[in-house]
């Protein structure tokens, strides 16, 4: 899957949109791997987003190995 780069000036909405969404992709495609798995993909497709640092990333690592979508766009990612 292609690389995200939301650090490049764009409008708001659509980086919200774009952030949720990549999100929601890596929960749906990596619901139940390892908390260390899925940080890594997680870093891999949101390099340099604002905000998201490791404590950010590990929380939303920790939701999606245990089955659950943090984006908020869909039910259960397993």
């Amino acid at each position: 899957m292609p690389e995200t780069n939301l650090s490049e000036p764009q409008d708001h909405y659509q980086a919200s949109e774009h952030l949720f969404r990549t999100v929601h992709e890596i929960a749906s495609a990596h619901a139940g791997r390892s908390v260390p798995e899925v940080m890594a993909v997680l870093r891999q497709r949101l390099p340099g987003v604002p905000g998201l640092d490791d404590l950010e990333l590990r929380r939303l690592a920790e939701q999606i190995s245990v089955g659950r979508d943090p984006s908020g766009l869909g039910g259960p990612a397993i």
